[in-house]
């Protein structure tokens, strides 16, 4: 059985929501989970820290190390890159999850708004990728995981949000180009997006509220999904845009009934699915 255990994953915006689902699910197979975050102490609106997801990670069976970090300072990745390296000895898995977001018509959107997306989004995946690449490419079953959607490159999912799909197709871009780059070095790039929306604090806060949350799945659906791939050969699963219950299903997992956040509720499709996607919903 393909296991993560020993493995040392860098996880960036893994303090909460998806990422720290994807490192709590390692943690239990007794991977070194790095969190790469800002919250270094507790928000009025956000729950936990980088300091207390470690935590959780080790009660998970896993070791822990909070690297406090904004992604787009290059001298702040390379100082958590080194501080990894110096406590695990390598990185073997790489999750570009931090992300942010502003749903904002162009003319709504202020540019410093605009910078902070593609600061995050496009730009520090790019960064993270290029500081961590280095390490991964001595590692034994190297991959890098962007949480980032298929390029449908539709009309609809730019003309509402110009400014946001911009930045977070970027991360995708990156997967097209650095999953062929980096082919015959053995290092897997892949993406995964989930079908539905997942209950995070920003859809609670920025988007739809609770009733949006309440129609969604929990996180633990991308965890369980991003295990199944980061435990594949990456020499065999590399330049992929996966959707989280398509691998599932690929793993032999039918029902899905667990991972909502309301039994039963009718889900709410997220963006960016292409057209004509036939999903569980």
């Amino acid at each position: 059985m393909a296991t993560l255990k020993g493995k040392t994953l860098f996880i960036t915006g893994a303090s909460r929501g998806i990422g720290k689902a994807i490192g709590l699910r390692a943690a239990a197979d007794g991977a070194n989970v790095v969190v790469v975050a800002k919250t270094a102490e507790p928000h009025p609106k956000l729950e936990g820290t980088a300091f207390t997801a470690v935590e959780d990670f080790e009660k998970a069976g896993g070791k822990g190390l909070a690297c406090i970090t904004d992604i787009r300072y290059e001298d702040q990745v390379q100082a958590a890159v080194e501080e990894t390296v110096k406590k695990f000895g390598g990185i073997d898995i790489l999750v570009n999850n931090a992300s942010a977001i502003s749903l904002t018509g162009t003319l709504q959107t202020d540019m410093k708004r605009y910078d902070l997306m593609n600061g995050i989004n496009a730009r520090g995946t790019f960064m993270t990728s290029k500081l961590c690449l280095p390490h991964l490419l001595k590692a034994s079953n190297p991959h890098i995981l962007n949480i980032s959607p298929p390029l449908a490159m539709e009309a609809r999912w730019f003309a509402g949000h110009v400014a946001y799909t911009m930045a977070k197709y970027g991360m995708s871009l990156c997967v097209l180009g650095m999953a062929e780059e980096f082919r015959e070095e053995g290092v897997a790039v892949n993406a995964i997006w989930p079908e539905t929306v997942i209950a995070t604090a920003a859809v609670r806060n920025l988007l739809g509220g609770q009733t949006m949350v309440d129609q969604g799945r929990t996180p633990q659906i991308m965890a369980d999904a991003a295990y199944a791939i980061l435990t594949r050969d990456s020499r065999q699963c590399t330049g992929n845009f996966f959707i989280d219950s398509e691998v599932l299903k690929q793993e032999g997992v039918t029902n899905l009934d667990k991972y909502s956040v309301v039994p039963g509720a009718k889900l709410l499709q997220d963006f960016f699915l292409p057209e004509g996607f036939k999903g569980t919903v």
